[in-house]
């Protein structure tokens, strides 16, 4: 850990991006805005939000380097950590400690509100962030090797949300 001075930011309001990005879609499909990025903390974390997200998720993965905590704020989601599973709604969160398959999915037939964070930050906001440049979903192989590049490992499919 650094003893970096981490100067002081102004707000990011609701439905706002850090960084002026508006309408940013990972993959074109789960929107994405960044609240505190990596550069605000110093490498120490990263939050984000997935507003009004259709229904679905990532793959199921692994972080080999980040914690990972998940608050909804809407909607209902599935999450699966390691061999559990759970159901949370608006208010609830859940931690996903680093080395621990996991995926999520927005479940709920109106759209979800998910804010995340990452502990530390890594390279996770350059790897997000990339993902905003594909209007759809690349090739298995394709998102495999985006995960790995940034210390991560797909495990397997998205969760199956009917």
């Amino acid at each position: 850990m650094s003893n970096q001075t981490i100067d002081a930011v102004g707000p990011v309001y609701a439905g706002d991006d850090r960084h002026q990005q508006p309408n940013l879609k990972i993959w074109g499909r789960i929107p994405l805005a960044t609240k505190v990025s990596t550069a605000d903390t110093g490498g120490l974390f990263y939050s984000f939000e997935h507003r009004d997200m259709p229904k679905g998720g990532p793959p199921r993965h692994v972080h080999h380097e980040q914690e990972e905590w998940f608050y909804v704020i809407q909607g209902r989601f599935i999450f699966e950590v390691g061999e559990d599973r759970y159901e949370l709604h608006p208010g609830d969160s859940l931690f996903a400690p680093r080395g621990i398959p996991h995926a999520w999915a927005c479940a709920g037939d109106e759209p979800g509100t998910l804010l995340t964070t990452l502990s530390p930050a890594g390279t996770f906001e350059t790897f997000i962030l990339e993902t905003t440049r594909h209007a759809q979903l690349p090739a298995p192989d394709e998102v495999a090797r985006a995960f790995e590049a940034h210390g991560m490992s797909v495990l397997g499919p998205p969760l199956d949300v009917p």
